[in-house]
């Protein structure tokens, strides 16, 4: 090898040993990558495992509920009963769509006997109905019972896109319980059950609301993402071992 061939081949290793660190760096990040997705994968199978089994689970009452809500913050699609008489002048409109129809989730604060409120989603009406003097059968009076899932209260707006909240117009784009509940014109100091509940599909008379509007459909697509992550991985290994035979071979 000649002097000058030397001098090149001596400045070109930093850069193939540059270029060789990145590549191991990139190689790790997606093997993380792919790790974390298996990971989610179990995650969200156990949550889907947890779903169905409290969903096809008996109801039960609401101070076995608020129990389980104390101890672990958590009771979301548990199915719950409740009885009391609506507040129907206190209904917020959380704005929704269902079967292809834009409208409104009807939230309505149930008064039970110990004097405390919750707000039950008695489910959809659409857009032209958000007014309830057009749909009068569907505010009924006295005792009720209503069976439906729990729903967890949501800590924050779950998204910055998502616009804010108008009670001024008693438009809700995200369920923030506090919210509709100190704009629903409740009883001052009534207390609020840190739930809501999502009512059963028992038809309401007039058809309206709607009930039984609960999306229970979690994406799971973990497993995808983790083959895609591996694959890269497996794909830059391979450009990795090809172009350092070359460069053996070069030298």
């Amino acid at each position: 090898m000649s002097e000058a061939s030397g001098s090149v081949a001596g400045r070109s290793r930093p850069k193939r040993a540059l270029a060789l660190g990145l590549g191991i760096v990139v190689f790790l990040i997606l093997l993380a990558l792919g790790t974390w997705q298996l990971q989610r994968l179990h995650w969200k199978e156990g949550l889907l495992q947890t779903i169905d089994q409290r969903t096809h689970s008996a109801p039960v009452p609401l101070a076995e509920l608020e129990k389980r809500f104390a101890a672990a913050g958590d009771v979301d699609y548990t199915p719950v009963i409740v009885t009391g008489i609506f507040l129907h002048r206190g209904e917020r409109h959380f704005l929704a769509t269902w079967e292809g129809q834009s409208g409104f989730d009807v939230f309505t604060p149930l008064q039970l006997d110990d004097g405390r409120f919750v707000l039950i989603n008695r489910g959809f009406v659409p857009y032209d109905f958000k007014d309830p003097a057009k749909r009068p059968q569907g505010q009924v009076t006295g005792k009720m019972t209503v069976t439906g899932l729990a729903r967890n209260p949501l800590p924050a707006k779950p998204s910055m896109m998502l616009p804010d909240n108008d009670p001024q117009k008693n438009i809700f784009y995200w369920k923030d319980r506090d919210a509709m509940a100190s704009s629903a014109g409740l009883p001052t100091g009534a207390a609020l059950v840190p739930i809501f509940i999502d009512a059963n599909a028992t038809p309401n008379p007039g058809g309206l609301p709607v009930g039984g509007v609960t999306v229970i459909d979690l994406p799971n697509s973990h497993l995808q993402y983790a083959i895609t992550w591996y694959g890269l991985a497996a794909a830059l290994a391979g450009v990795l071992i090809s172009w350092l035979r070359r460069s053996a071979k070069d030298q």
